[in-house]
């Protein structure tokens, strides 16, 4: 195992590492006054630090490409309040010199019990056509091991191994509770929409090693790859609805809720916008426990900018328990 991740960076400003990553995002750059400098993106299982390289760049960027094994030498710096990591040395090493765990995060829930939740709630169906049309994709010994073991994004929420099953199994629970309280809303429908809307990662997302979009996922993405997905399958399943076809498209299209999120439309039936607000909270309650139970356990009690927020968080568990050590503010000022 390596001694330095990147969930360690916070703690090591200003101090030199030198460590063995997955290099990605490569580019070579102009400053102002022409010379290049080198950006790239370091992975391991614990996350992400952006690396620049300020001098041989060329040299440096030659020695590498995207998704190789290297080992960096540099020093911890901050950057926009965020740790950045200034290289003065850079060499390719070969994949069988590492670890993979070290590179590869994955689930820490059992994935076949997972599997087995997801398929009792569509046993649940009391919808035939939509029970046929889910089975479908279950049932398909192609897409059933890529659903198991796909991430849900590359890093934004539920990025490792598995993460995309953790996160359909868990919004349903969401779906299925909402569902009971609304007396509008189709079940049925709703927890199709669940299970499909992010099918199209399986194929918009590679995990090998480090996280990163096919050339598919690219250039077409997962909702397209999802619709496209959604016809093949109805294609074996004569006499569906043309109905049905056309509402559960409608919630992948729509389940990101706003055109520059990417939908392609707007939530326009009950299904498709509590699917959209209910997917949306899963996804975000996932990234804030990942910022306030990090994975080297250093619970921070203040991070200045959450991505998923594009703003500030307290970590009020850390907050409350430094309570009784912080003295109390004066009587009508509030802490």
């Amino acid at each position: 195992m390596k001694d330095f991740f990147v969930a360690n960076a916070a703690a090591a400003l200003n101090k030199p590492i030198t460590s063995e990553f997955v290099a990605l995002d490569k580019q070579l750059r102009d400053r102002k006054d022409g010379r290049p400098y080198l950006c790239l993106s370091l992975i391991d299982r614990t996350g992400k630090i952006d690396g620049r390289v300020w001098d041989d760049a060329e040299a440096l960027a030659a020695k590498f490409q995207n998704g190789d094994f290297v080992r960096v030498t540099g020093v911890v710096e901050e950057y926009n309040k965020r740790p950045n990591l200034k290289i003065t040395s850079l060499e390719k090493i070969s994949p069988e010199s590492v670890d993979r765990a070290d590179f590869q995060r994955s689930t820490t829930r059992d994935v076949e019990a997972m599997w087995a939740q997801l398929r009792d709630v569509v046993d649940s169906f009391t919808d035939e056509n939509l029970k046929a049309l889910v089975f479908a994709f279950l049932d398909d010994p192609e897409l059933a091991p890529r659903i198991k073991s796909a991430p849900a994004a590359k890093y934004m929420h539920h990025a490792w191994v598995g993460g995309l099953l953790e996160h359909i199994v868990d919004l349903l629970e969401f779906c299925d509770l909402a569902a009971k309280h609304f007396p509008l809303i189709h079940r049925d429908l709703l927890l199709t929409g669940a299970i499909l809307h992010d099918i199209g990662k399986v194929y918009e997302l590679k995990w090998d090693l480090a996280f990163d979009y096919t050339r598919q996922g690219q250039l077409v993405g997962h909702i397209s790859i999802a619709t496209r997905m959604l016809d093949l399958k109805l294609r074996s399943i004569p006499g569906f609805p043309k109905r049905l076809h056309m509402l559960v498209e409608h919630m992948i299209l729509s389940h990101h809720g706003a055109y520059e999120f990417g939908s392609p439309k707007l939530p326009m039936i009950p299904e498709a916008v509590l699917l959209h607000y209910l997917d949306n909270i899963e996804a975000k309650m996932v990234a804030l426990r990942e910022v306030c139970q990090p994975e080297n356990g250093i619970a921070p009690e203040w991070v200045d900018r959450v991505p998923v927020l594009n703003g500030p968080l307290l970590n009020t568990r850390v907050y409350l328990a430094g309570d009784t050590k912080r003295p109390e503010p004066p009587d009508g000022v509030l802490a």
